[in-house]
């Protein structure tokens, strides 16, 4: 399936700015894979004071961008969009490793694959990279839960 542009994400995350950490969904096979990226700019809002001598993205915002993108291919594998009602929280996250600080100018590309899913519980492998070097990995799980 093809990609999809920063209007049609924001149909599938609820998040907005400045929480909104996929730009871009460069391909996506339902019930299996999602890759998504994110461009990291010095306009970022945590650079202030993530360090303003030396910024370096915060690792839990990796892995939130991570968990983001896993979430757009659990909705459009379910063939819901989230709503009011709905919204994926985290499990779990196991495995996380972080190789190379993330800096203003990369280009972060998030590549989720699907484990598994039981009774709305979704197991994903993932791995976020800048060029060809790995800047973080880890094992997300996460939950649809209904919140109305």
């Amino acid at each position: 399936m093809s990609g999809m542009d920063i209007k049609e994400v924001m149909n599938y995350l609820p998040h907005r700015y400045p929480f909104l950490l996929v730009d871009r969904v460069l391909e996506i096979s339902l019930g299996e894979r999602i890759v998504a990226m994110k461009n990291v700019t010095i306009n970022e809002p945590f650079f202030v004071g993530h360090f303003p001598h030396s910024p370096v993205m915060p690792g839990v915002l990796i892995i939130e961008a991570m968990a983001q993108a896993a979430a757009i291919l659990s909705f459009k594998t379910r063939g819901a969009v989230p709503d009011e009602n709905s919204i994926l929280y985290f499990a779990s996250i196991d495995n996380a490793r972080f190789k190379r600080p993330v800096l203003p100018g990369d280009t972060l590309v998030f590549d989720m694959k699907l484990v598994r899913e039981m009774r709305g519980v979704w197991k994903y492998s993932g791995v976020a990279r800048v060029g060809d070097e790995i800047a973080a990995q880890a094992d997300l799980m996460c939950a649809i839960k209904q919140i109305a």
